[in-house]
C-alpha cells in the first residue's frame, strides 16, 4: 500500500510574518512537500529576524522571496506571478500587525501585496494566527479577524496553551500537522456541506467486576477516518467513541463512552438532530447481567466463575426505527461469508447500506478492504479487492454516500454535486 499524496499537485504559496512561531514553519514546509506539495515560501522582513531565508529554501527546494522588488519573474511583478501560480495562500504564522495591513489593504511589502492581489474566485487565502494572548483578544483583533472572516479569509486556530512569553491562553499558532490537516480538508470536494453527521466508533467494554470485563479487538482507527472525512467532505459531525486512544479528528465533536449502555444513551437522544448515522462501533451482543461488586477472586480455587448473560440494547436498529430516523449506515465485522451476513444484516437492522470488513483482517490495522451492501446491489472498496489505507476508503465512501443521499433528496443547501472531476482517486 502507497503512502497517500493528499497535496499532490497542488502548489502553495507560504507566506511568514514576524514571530516567535516562524520556528514551527520549517516543519510545515517539510510535511507540505511530503504530502506532494509544492511549496513557495515568501517572508517578511519581520519573519527573518526569527529564522532566515537559506532555511526555506533547502527544505522547499526553491528560492525564497522576500521583496516586492525582486525582479526575478519576467514581468517583474512577484506579487502577481506568484498568487497566479497558488492554489492556496497560507499566512503562517500570522502576526496581529499582517492581520491589521489586511483588513487596510495596505500593500507596500510583497507578502500583503500577493495577498491583495491573489485570483480571490480560485486562490483563497488562510490565516494562522500567532500572538500573546493580551494581543489576540484585544478588541482591535477581534475586529480585525471578525472582518477578515467576512472577506472571504478562512481563519486557523489560534490555538490555546503554553506561549513563548511565559503564560498560557489562546494565541499560539497551530501545529504544523494540525496545519496541514487543515491544508487537505480545503481541498476535499465538499459533497456534504450542511448535512449533520452521527458517527460512532471503536469497541465497547462490558465490566465483569471493578477491573475485568468483555470487549472486543476494534480499534476505532475505521470510525474515526470516517469521522475525519465527513467533516472534510463539509459535514457537522459528532463522534461517540467507545473506549480507544486516537486524536480527535479536527472540527468533530467528540463524546467517549464506556459500555454498549452508554453509547445508547448517548446516541439515542442525538439521533434525531442528525442527517446521517453511520454506526462503525463493535459494540458487545452481551453483558454480564450482573456487576460483581468486587473483584472476583482465584483464591485456589479449580473451578472457573460463571455469570450469566444478558442482551444489550440494538443501538442501530433501535435509530433505524425511529419516526424521523436518520439515513442508516451499519457496519459488519465478520470472519467469513462477508456478503451472506452483510445482506441479512441488511434485513435484520432495517436499513438501507451495510458496509462489510472482514474483521481479524483489519482490527488494528491502517488499512481496510470494504463491501458496500445495499438491497440491490454491492460494491467492493478497492474496486480490485486489494486494500488501501482507512481515511481513503473513507473518503469513498463519503462519495458514494452522497450519491445515495441526493437520490433519496436528502440534499441540504450548500451541498456539492457528487462526482466532480475534482474528486481525488483511490490510491
Amino acid at each position: 500500500m502507497s503512502e497517500r499524496a493528499d497535496l499532490q499537485g497542488r502548489h502553495i504559496v507560504l507566506g511568514l510574518s514576524g514571530g516567535i512561531a516562524c520556528y514551527k514553519s520549517a516543519e510545515l514546509v517539510r510535511l507540505l512537500t511530503q504530502a506532494g506539495a509544492t511549496v513557495q515560501v515568501i517572508m517578511t522582513e519581520a519573519a527573518e529576524a526569527f529564522i532566515t531565508s537559506v532555511t526555506f529554501q533547502a527544505l522547499s527546494g526553491r528560492p525564497v522571496y522576500t521583496s516586492q522588488w525582486d525582479s526575478r519573474p519576467d514581468n517583474n511583478m512577484a506579487h502577481i506571478q506568484l498568487g497566479r501560480e497558488a492554489d492556496v495562500i497560507l499566512v503562517a504564522p500570522a502576526s496581529a500587525d499582517f492581520m491589521a495591513r489586511l483588513v487596510q489593504g495596505r500593500a507596500d511589502e510583497l507578502l500583503s501585496l500577493t495577498c491583495l492581489a491573489r485570483p480571490r474566485d480560485r486562490c483563497a487565502l488562510l490565516l494562522a494566527p500567532a500572538m500573546n494572548r493580551e494581543m489576540w483578544s484585544h478588541p482591535a483583533t477581534q475586529r480585525n479577524a471578525q472582518q477578515l472572516r467576512d472577506d472571504g479569509t478562512i481563519l486557523l486556530g489560534p490555538a490555546a496553551g503554553q506561549q513563548a512569553c511565559g503564560e498560557v491562553g489562546d494565541g499560539r499558532m497551530l501545529e504544523p500537522a494540525e496545519l496541514l490537516d487543515e491544508l487537505v480538508a480545503h481541498f476535499q470536494v465538499k459533497h456534504l456541506a450542511g448535512q449533520r453527521v452521527l458517527i460512532t466508533a471503536g469497541p465497547t467494554f462490558e465490566a465483569i467486576d471493578p477491573v475485568r470485563g468483555i470487549t472486543n479487538l476494534s480499534s476505532g482507527k475505521m470510525g474515526f477516518a470516517i469521522a475525519r472525512a465527513a467533516h472534510e467532505a463539509g459535514a457537522q459531525v459528532t463522534l461517540v467513541a467507545g473506549p480507544v486512544h486516537l486524536p480527535t479528528p479536527r472540527g468533530v465533536r467528540r463524546l467517549d463512552v464506556r459500555s454498549a449502555r452508554d453509547m445508547h444513551d448517548t446516541v439515542l437522544p442525538l439521533a434525531a438532530e442528525h442527517d446521517v448515522f453511520i454506526a462503525t462501533a463493535a459494540v458487545a451482543d452481551w453483558r454480564p447481567a450482573a456487576l460483581s461488586e468486587h473483584k472476583i477472586k482465584k483464591e485456589g480455587k479449580k473451578v472457573a466463575p460463571t455469570f450469566e448473560l444478558t442482551e444489550n440494547p440494538d443501538i442501530l436498529a433501535t435509530v433505524a426505527a425511529l419516526p424521523q430516523a436518520p439515513y442508516c449506515v451499519g457496519f459488519a465485522a465478520e470472519s467469513e461469508q462477508l456478503l451472506a451476513h452483510a445482506r441479512a444484516k441488511l434485513v435484520r437492522k432495517g436499513v438501507p447500506l451495510i458496509v462489510g470488513n472482514l474483521g481479524p483482517a483489519t482490527f488494528g490495522r491502517d488499512d481496510n478492504a470494504l463491501l458496500l451492501v445495499d438491497a440491490d446491489t454491492e460494491r467492493a472498496l478497492p474496486a480490485d479487492g486489494s486494500s488501501a489505507d482507512k481515511l481513503t476508503l473513507a473518503r469513498e465512501l463519503m462519495r458514494d454516500l452522497a450519491t445515495r443521499l441526493a437520490r433519496q433528496g436528502r440534499v441540504r443547501a450548500g451541498h456539492a454535486a457528487p462526482g466532480e472531476p475534482t474528486d481525488p482517486p483511490i490510491h
